[in-house]
């Protein structure tokens, strides 16, 4: 085996200053290019924790690389490599062993690069890397894999035809030179890897075999994350890549843009699937990978999609036009780049749109008469600095995804930091982007259903209907002259960059969450940040009130609520979330939460606080806000026919959840002043649940809750007032039969899609640890074989999974497929056929493999929170739950180790398998647009034994008995 070759391992990586894992840049013989990383910090959380090893190769061969005429090879290859190799001939077997140990595992295809990534338990890391290795040493992509994987490729691509985002996407492609790689579409179909080959006498296998000789060493960049230390991973890697061949190929290079003058100055009218109008406009620029430490589209899309006061979007938002922008620098090329300004417009925004390209055109002019700031730039840089050295912990697979992009791009010092540090203030950089954002350079895209029966084309793929016209710069120059003439202006200076980043002294080391404070407006749980030394805090306020859920008109109305809450905090609060203090408020039985840099915490709280205790309706928002909800519902109609028909799960099992079609019906009735009157209603019965956590002492911790009951309860005219224990809302979910199939068989709300679904649930048990456990590990020996058998072997569809859920304590399993091929009944009928064929498989799992499993398990459960914020979605997880179970990891764990294989097999037979006696069953069956006369068959059958068909919803629920719930309220003595 050839000798690796270290090359720049000395190289003094810029690194955040909390970051202790270590580096290492080795170049092996075969010229293939690694970082190697080593975290040995694996036991600060819990005891024998394990922290997941993870690998990610990035190769320079993307879909740009695709023959003439073989659109989708690239991507069909990278569906190939995960089928077997010539050292592991089973099929699948890379992702049943990173299944099997606790890992995931994914891959995708851009324009120049394919990557493929997976973590996996520490213990299994090497077996793991050996098995990812031979997709790059000796792959089989044997001829029988081949006609079923294209169908695989085939079925994602059908699942995508109706998204507007890829429809949109392969228009802006297909408007561009035909000559050009970016032109092409990119995904693959039936038609272009089976039905046009084969019309040309192309051997698909050979042409795979063709571009896969492209996957050469020299185009590969490795990053490998492990827990040992980096002597031990260079072995590790020198041993299992070495063996990766090079054949000193050249990376794909592109033509420089794919757009020419003909491309340039139009306007395309795009017909949509949902409802929704939006607006890009775009322009070629010259890509900034080349000014990455001046960052000049990064100073442009901070002042251009800036939304303080002054702003392009406060303006036309206070105009009633647009409900969000966006605004910044996007590519899928090294060579070229896109500069967009993005926005979702409301009906009056449609009837301006001249209006808001003028306007974003004279925010373009003022820029350049006021000149490049400095001390704009700083700010960036101060923003970016501490983001960078106060970065969060990810998980592993994130991080080695995240890096490997950087090897091709920076010198190996960078690989860490990338493009995300600019400092090199460079004003004519940031001039020679603002003049390329010119009106002889646009390309305005504006999608609306409005042009529904005046658009006169229609692109390949996915059949998009446009029309084009072409815009004169003299043309924009009318619309600058009559754009609003409100006063656009630069933001001010910041007030929210944090200045005080010290730690605060921990003088009592608390384990887990404990109450800190309690009276009858509210409950105060505290935990100090023992583990990650970082100058951050969060803070999650329930405000709980019954009356926010009992109706959908109440539902609808507290959505509302919401929604304008944000809207009127958007411009005070926008420079709070660019300085890294994010702050959420959403409809559920959570309020809202804030998690960032603690130093300006109290400063956002308090104008959030002020905003709901003085909270008025503006009737000019509030229409904005309907008319886009509206839009949003009637959406539903479009989404995927597997979330219809979890969707429905949803709304068969929880004992008060309303249905879409009641919600559309009550939002389109409320109106601004019965808003008004119920808001006071709402708020009339309030119990707050708090949560604060991190680098925030417990007397200050007392004291916000404090004060945050001073400011909405106890101020004059305050619509607040205290809930009594007796009115605490608890959400239940209704229990299933034993030995009964319930079903519910509809159609999809959109005929035109041709994809049915089937959501098998099978409904196990309320939470409670040896069942979790049970369930939990089941899931785990079973999810890659339906996977293998329902997609693979069977190709019922590209969506297809086995997992775990929870509807508010109550576990179950859920098989869920999508798919065009097959009508849903007859999905069902696979998934049954699945778990009596796997009896077999659990009633003869040996010692050793169910020892591996529980490992595998046991592995997964104590790998530790990376960060502040996965700690605290734990904890708070379980204080909204009101479960309490702080140790539950812990406690899971040592059950585990006792488990035995015979109480799991039992487990499996009482519970799981077809014809169990507590096996409770809900099928839910959307018949999409191919199968409509499957439908009327199925409507038309007779009930076999042991089944109930559910025809009336609401009445099957109230014919059931309800799950206990976990949650007993402020009152209940566990919080004391």
């Amino acid at each position: 085996m050839a000798a690796a070759v270290e090359a720049g391992g000395n190289v003094e990586f810029i690194r955040a200053r909390s970051d202790k894992r270590e580096y290492r840049r080795v170049v092996l013989a075969n010229a293939l290019e690694c970082l190697l990383i080593s975290d040995a910090d694996t036991d600060k959380v819990r005891a024998a924790a394990a922290a997941a090893a993870a690998a990610c190769m990035e190769v320079e061969v993307g879909s740009f690389s695709d023959p003439e005429g073989l659109e989708g090879l690239a991507h069909f290859l990278e569906h190939m490599l995960f089928y077997a190799s010539e050292k592991y001939p089973g099929e699948h077997e890379y992702t049943k062993y990173i299944t099997e140990h606790g890992g995931s595992y994914n891959a995708y295809t851009s324009s120049e690069t394919t990557n493929f990534y997976f973590d996996v338990n520490v213990a299994n890391f090497e077996e793991a890397l050996d098995r990812f290795a031979q997709f790059f040493i000796k792959p089989l992509m044997s001829q029988d894999a081949v006609l079923r994987e294209i169908k695989a490729v085939d079925s994602e691509h059908k699942k995508n035809l109706l998204s507007d985002g890829w429809r949109i996407y392969q228009l802006q492609k297909h408007l561009a030179s035909k000559d050009h790689p970016y032109h092409k579409f990119s995904t693959g179909s039936w038609e272009t890897l089976e039905t046009k080959p084969k019309e040309r006498g192309l051997d698909i296998r050979f042409e795979l075999l063709k571009l896969y000789e492209n996957y050469s060493a020299n185009l590969m960049h490795l990053v490998v994350y492990g827990k040992e230390n980096l002597d031990c991973i260079q072995g590790l890697v020198e041993r299992l890549f070495s063996d990766v061949k090079n054949t000193d190929q050249r990376s794909f290079k592109c033509p420089s843009h794919p757009l020419s003058e003909e491309h340039l100055q139009l306007l395309v009218k795009a017909l949509p699937i949902e409802e929704g109008d939006y607006l890009r406009i775009t322009w070629p620029v010259t890509n900034s990978i080349r000014f990455y430490k001046e960052g000049p589209c990064r100073y442009l899309s901070h002042l251009i999609g800036h939304e303080g006061e002054g702003s392009i979007f406060h303006i036309i938002k206070e105009l009633g036009w647009a409900m969000n922008l966006a605004a910044g620098e996007g590519t899928d090329s090294t060579q070229y780049s896109f500069f967009t300004v993005s926005m979702r417009l409301t009906d009056a925004g449609h009837e301006h749109m001249e209006d808001i390209v003028g306007l974003i055109f004279k925010y373009l002019l003022l820029l350049k008469e006021d000149g490049v700031h400095e001390w704009i730039f700083n700010e960036l840089v101060a923003i970016n600095e501490m983001e960078f050295h106060y970065q969060d912990k990810v998980r592993p697979i994130s991080y080695v995804t995240d890096t490997v992009s950087s090897m091709r791009l920076f010198p190996p010092e960078e690989w860490l930091v990338g493009a995300s540090l600019p400092s090199k203030y460079a004003p004519q950089r940031i001039n020679m982007i603002l003049d390329q954002l010119s009106p002889e350079r646009v390309r305005i895209f504006w999608e609306s259903k409005r042009f529904e029966g005046s658009t006169n084309c229609a692109e390949p793929w996915y059949n998009t209907s446009y029309s084009v016209e072409n815009i004169t710069p003299s043309m924009i120059q009318q619309w600058i002259q009559k754009a609003p003439t409100e006063k656009l202006h630069l933001p001010k200076p910041n007030i929210f960059i944090p200045k005080d980043l010290s730690l605060k002294e921990v003088h009592e080391k608390v384990t887990f969450p404990k109450v800190l404070r309690k009276t009858p407006l509210s409950q105060l749980w505290y935990k100090p940040d023992l583990l990650f030394s970082t100058p951050k805090a969060y803070i999650l306020i329930d405000f709980h009130c019954p009356l926010s859920s009992h109706s959908p008109e109440a539902v609808i109305s507290t959505g509302l609520f919401v929604d304008l809450l944000v809207d009127y905090l958007n411009a005070y609060a926008y420079d709070a979330q660019i300085s890294g203090l994010f702050y959420s408020i959403y409809r559920t039985s959570s309020g809202f939460q804030m998690r960032g840099y603690n130093d300006k915490m109290r400063v956002l709280l308090n104008a959030i606080l002020k905003q709901i205790a003085n909270f008025e309706v503006k009737p000019n928002r509030f229409s904005a806000l309907k008319e886009t909800s509206v839009k949003d519902y009637q959406n539903f109609n479009f989404s995927q026919p597997y979330s219809q028909a979890s969707y429905y799960v949803s709304l068969i099992l929880e004992e008060e959840k309303w249905p879409v079609v009641e919600k559309l019906a009550a939002l389109c009735k409320i109106e601004s002043d019965s808003l008004a009157n119920f808001v006071p209603h709402l708020l009339s019965k309030t119990f707050l649940e708090c949560y604060v956590q991190g680098n925030i002492e417990p007397s200050e911790a007392k004291s916000i809750v404090e004060e945050i009951e001073d400011t909405i309860f106890n101020t004059p005219n305050s619509s607040f007032k205290s809930m009594s224990p007796s009115q605490y809302l608890t959400k239940r979910v209704i229990m299933l039969e034993n030995e009964l199939k319930c079903y519910y068989q509809i159609e999809g709300l959109n005929k035109k899609n041709e994809n049915s679904s089937v959501v098998q649930y099978i409904q196990v048990h309320q939470d409670d640890a040896i069942s979790n456990i049970k369930l939990e590990l089941f899931s785990l020996i079973a999810s890659q074989p339906a996977f293998n058998q329902l997609r693979t072997v069977e190709q019922l569809g590209y969506i297809t999974s086995l997992s775990l859920r929870s509807d508010y304590g109550v576990c179950a399993l859920q098989v869920v497929i999508q798919s065009t091929i097959k009508d849903p009944s007859y999905l069902d009928s696979r998934v049954d056929e699945f778990f009596k064929m796997f009896e077999s498989k659990i009633h003869e799992l040996s010692d050793k493999d169910f020892k591996r499993n529980v490992k595998s398990l046991i592995d997964s459960k104590l790998e530790k929170f990376k960060n502040l914020w996965e700690e605290s979605y734990f904890y708070w997880g379980e204080i909204e739950a009101g479960t309490l179970r702080f140790d539950r990891v812990e406690s899971e764990v040592a059950l585990l180790r006792e488990l035995k294989k015979e109480e799991f097999i039992e487990f499996f037979d009482q519970y799981i398998k077809v014809d169990a006696p507590q096996r409770r069953t809900l099928s839910v069956q959307v018949f999409g647009g191919n199968h409509s006369a499957e439908f009327e068959k199925a409507v038309a059958k007779p009930d076999p034994p042991k089944t109930y068909r559910i025809t009336d919803i609401f009445g099957f629920k109230r014919s059931r008995p309800l799950y206990s719930s976990l949650k007993g309220g402020p009152g209940r003595i566990t919080m004391d």
